[in-house]
């Protein structure tokens, strides 16, 4: 078995590149504390001072005395969660995404990681069905917090049933257990139509809160299904009497958690209000916006953040012809926000394109899952004319799509310039007028 964490990048001008640690060393130990993982090395590095053992590609054996001064960073950041991989997923569930893929997309996302280390670091959902008792006590005894739980049923036959594994049922004392610990919890339920919602809805979301304050904030997200579903457990999505009797309760919910305990503690996903119709809610809702990865409350700090730097707009610009590219549940958002810039703008000209998924199906609405072969063929010859992309779109760090395409191969197809916007407000308004606006983060 390999020993210790290989060093994948390390930070211009940091103590690790001063120390001439170079991608490809081996981080074996921390003040002689063999690595087994990233939490591991991240603890060990957390000290003012500490000492490293690092082997060099040839076999070369170092020990760095390291010392940091306020503020400074060792700098440098490992392959891998730790040398034995990732722990995977033993589930089945039958609304699992990664079942309903096609082939020739993204290799990563064929992978069915449920870490609790991923968890912690990245914010990545966990079932708890993998963990066993030597990893709740390391959760407990090095207070690993906090954790991103994908609960979907408090009911513990129900949750066996949504996920086809029998160790789905042990989620109302594991929770517990955390709970006791003090060990902080952010849950998420995948709703499935005639499943897990209703009644059994209502127990889930009544227990979870019952354990605050370590629960901290559940998301509600409707399922997802894509056109991939052959020899798969038929389902459906939610209709739009549905979601709005869903959004009801949801509201009854929230009034009540925020006499309690001053949260709302239970937010429901974006996708919702487009089904029901109805308006976003106010920011305030969302607390502190815990789950925005989750898509909840995107749209409203979206919102907010425009209305923030929309006094910086000019009243005119050089004649300018954008296109917007989004999913179809975004269209008549950006497009009321196209007519209002138009009018406030001289000289600006904004084109949405509602990219429909043909790759997965029209069901799925969401911008974060178009991919470029769609965007290909529904947008068109710009004939040099620029295009703005989502970050959502791509790859987090690289500009590459899920069907494993990347910008410049977009660019070519549709003769034109992509420019790829941040998930924020003043990004897509500078990016729409083409320069800076200057808004203090403040304002």
């Amino acid at each position: 078995m390999p020993r210790g964490l290989v060093v994948a990048a390390v930070d211009l001008g940091s103590i690790a590149e001063e120390m001439e640690i170079q991608v490809g060393d081996r981080v074996l130990s921390v003040n002689e504390e063999e690595l087994n993982d990233i939490i591991d090395f991240q603890f060990g590095i957390s000290e003012e001072k500490y000492t490293l053992l690092i082997e060099k590609p040839s076999g070369e054996l170092w020990e760095i005395d390291i010392e940091k001064g306020p503020g400074e960073f060792l700098g440098l950041e490992v392959e891998t969660i730790s040398a034995e991989g990732l722990k995977v997923c033993r589930n089945n569930c039958m609304f699992c995404f990664i079942a309903q893929m096609p082939k020739g997309m993204r290799a990563t996302l064929y992978a069915k990681d449920d870490d609790y280390r991923l968890s912690l670091t990245q914010g990545s959902f966990i079932t708890l069905t993998n963990l066993s008792e030597q990893d709740l006590e390391r959760i407990f005894r090095m207070h690993l917090s906090p954790l991103y739980i994908s609960v979907h049923a408090w009911n513990p036959e129900v949750r066996v049933c949504l996920m086809k594994n029998p160790q789905a049922g042990k989620l109302p004392e594991q929770i517990k257990r955390l709970a006791e610990a003090g060990i902080v919890v952010h849950a998420q339920v995948v709703l499935v139509p005639d499943y897990n919602d209703e009644d059994v809805l209502r127990e889930t979301i009544e227990r979870l809160a019952e354990l605050y304050p370590a629960v901290q904030s559940i998301a509600v997200v409707p399922v997802g299904l894509t056109r991939y579903r052959e020899q798969l457990t038929p389902l459906r999505g939610f209709l739009s009497a549905e979601a709005n009797k869903v959004l009801d309760q949801a509201e009854r919910w929230q009034k009540r958690f925020f006499e309690q305990t001053g949260r709302h503690l239970v937010y429901f996903a974006d996708e919702f209000y487009v089904l029901a119709g109805r308006e976003f809610p106010e920011a305030t809702l969302y607390d502190d916006f815990p789950q925005l990865e989750n898509g909840v409350g995107m749209v409203r700090k979206f919102i907010t953040e425009l209305e923030v730097a929309w006094r910086k707009l000019p009243e005119a610009i050089i004649e300018r012809h954008v296109h917007l590219i989004t999913g179809t549940s975004a269209k008549g958002f950006f497009e009321l926000w196209r007519d209002r810039l138009m009018e406030q703008v001289s000289g600006l000209k904004l084109t949405v394109h509602a990219i429909r998924n043909d790759f997965f199906g029209s069901s799925v609405t969401a911008a974060g899952l178009i991919t470029a072969q769609d965007v290909a063929r529904q947008l068109g010859d710009l004939l040099g004319g620029e295009f703005l992309i989502p970050r959502v779109m791509l790859k987090a760090d690289e500009d590459i799509f899920l069907d494993d395409l990347s910008v410049q191969w977009l660019e070519e197809k549709v003769n034109g310039k992509a420019r790829i916007v941040e998930n924020d407000g003043l990004s897509f308004l500078e990016h729409v007028i083409g320069y800076s606006l200057e808004v203090e983060c403040c304002e």
